[in-house]
């Protein structure tokens, strides 16, 4: 095990993480993936650059040359025996993909000093990782090879920050592994990262996505997985998918949802998805194979579970309770972003999260203003009927008195308790009163260098629960530390 001063580095959060993986830890991965970036952007040398800048590394080369002459990428041509030839036959952005997909997994797998839960931990991750990111680039083979590539590089990072803490070997590696092992819950699992790292996982991946220069696609993915592209909900579903799959017992009624989405996202039926998907957990042992990573097959998702039998059942409606740790958890984050300057939906992802399942509401939304401010519309959308929300929500801001319009002109939130009483229905004209919470709704302006810049709409109208003045207190604490994050990035 590397030694370490863990009472040091506690809390250090996402800044430290990524600055000590990217130089210390895995400055060889770093430092390759920003050579093909850089490269990506000079056609004219590229290829000669990219033949000499793995030509020191003989097991890297041989890696690279056994995929790209595999079933999947050689499509009947000849042999080529050189990364610079690889390169032309399949395109820069194929290979540069390939470089970065055999780095990372060499990189992982000669990971020293690791204790066996922490290489466990490690190896099952990356397993997951690498089985989502084949089923992604199954999910979109009707898509551009191009595009392909770029989801399956995204798919394959999607956990990119944890699979490199968990390959440190460091002290921290130790104390969190003993601590996952006591949680029982999913919310004690991210306090106990929280804990030791002073960040979430999610947030180590974007930040070393940023630092490496991964691209958009890859942010994107984790900091709106909920964005209804295909090639973000490809990622999405497929990494859930996988998960899912890695579990002994897993919930079959998740199962049968995350199918069920799959295949409607791609107009199939739920029997042909599984067929493909079988197909592709065949392709994923190959391809393991190619890339000279036969430890993972061992621990690759297994597809049994698809083969089994889904009872017809109807899900229990989710409700969110208001819940003090999840709300204090938020802040944390939301006080972590302001201090590392996060990204716009970065902020909103986790403070959205924050008020459905904190404060406890049925659904929630980011409404952001047009160019012409003359409407509101969704950007976020998390809880119920999310997919409806998106589509019926949008404010028309001209039709004189409006409460979207008076929390936007006053830069106030406000507390729509009763939309029926003689004290609200005169800001509320129909449209208003057709998609708003019947039972009462919250208001609370996002504020951007002194300016309004859009909403943020919460209710309970799926269970018909009331707010309550402390729901309001508590959603307005979360939105004015949204705004705290917006007022640090543009100082």
């Amino acid at each position: 095990m590397k030694t370490t001063n863990f009472e040091n580095n506690k809390f250090k959060g996402v800044e430290y993480w990524t600055n000590r993986i990217s130089d210390q830890e895995m400055p060889a991965l770093c430092s390759t993936v920003k050579t093909l970036e850089k490269l990506a952007k000079d056609d004219v040398s590229s290829l000669s650059i990219l033949g000499k800048s793995v030509m020191h590394d003989n097991a890297l080369t041989s890696r690279i040359l056994r995929v790209a002459n595999s079933v999947t990428y050689s499509k009947g041509i000849s042999q080529v025996t050189t990364v610079s030839r690889a390169a032309v036959v399949l395109g820069f952005d194929t290979i540069k993909n390939i470089c970065i997909t055999a780095k990372l997994l060499s990189s992982l797998l000669e990971a020293e000093g690791l204790s066996e839960n922490v290489y466990n931990r490690m190896i099952k991750l990356m397993a997951q990782a690498f089985l989502a990111a084949m089923l992604t680039k199954t999910l979109l083979k009707d898509y551009d090879e191009e595009l392909q590539e770029e989801v399956f590089i995204a798919s394959l990072l999607y956990h990119l920050g944890e699979s490199a803490f968990w390959s440190t070997g460091c002290g921290e590696t130790l104390v969190l592994d003993s601590k996952l092992s006591r949680c029982d819950t999913v919310a004690e699992a991210n306090k106990a990262i929280r804990d030791v790292l002073g960040a979430s996982f999610e947030q180590l991946s974007v930040g070393l996505a940023r630092n490496w220069g991964l691209g958009s696609l890859l942010i994107k993915s984790l900091s709106l997985p909920d964005e209804r592209t295909p090639e973000v909900r490809s990622i999405f579903l497929a990494n859930k998918l996988s998960e899912l799959l890695c579990q002994d017992s897993p919930n079959m009624a998740e199962l049968s949802k995350r199918l069920k989405q799959t295949a409607d996202m791609l107009g199939i039926e739920v029997d042909e998805l599984k067929g493909r998907m079988l197909r592709c957990h065949k392709a994923t042992k190959t391809m393991a194979d190619a890339y000279g990573a036969r430890i993972l097959l061992e621990y690759l998702p297994s597809p049994k579970h698809l083969n089994e039998k889904f009872e017809k059942q109807e899900p229990e409606p989710l409700i969110y309770v208001p819940n003090v740790n999840h709300q204090l958890e938020c802040l944390r984050e939301l006080t972590q972003c302001a201090l590392n300057r996060e990204d716009f939906n970065q902020v909103l992802s986790i403070a959205l999260k924050g008020i459905l399942t904190g404060v406890g509401v049925d659904r929630c939304c980011v409404l952001l203003l047009s160019p012409n401010r003359k409407s509101l519309q969704p950007r976020i959308v998390l809880g119920d009927d999310a997919g409806k929300v998106k589509a019926s929500f949008n404010i028309r801001l001209e039709s004189g008195q409006n409460v979207f319009q008076d929390c936007i002109s006053l830069k106030e939130a406000l507390f729509v308790d009763n939309p029926h009483s003689a004290k609200w229905r005169l800001y509320m004209d129909d449209n208003v009163k057709t998609i708003t919470g019947a039972t009462g709704f919250m208001l609370a302006p996002l504020i951007m260098d002194h300016t309004v810049i859009g909403v943020i709409y919460a209710d309970r109208d799926g269970s018909g629960r009331r707010l309550m003045a402390e729901d309001f207190a508590n959603f307005t604490h979360v939105a004015n530390m949204a705004n705290v994050c917006f007022s640090a990035v543009v100082k």
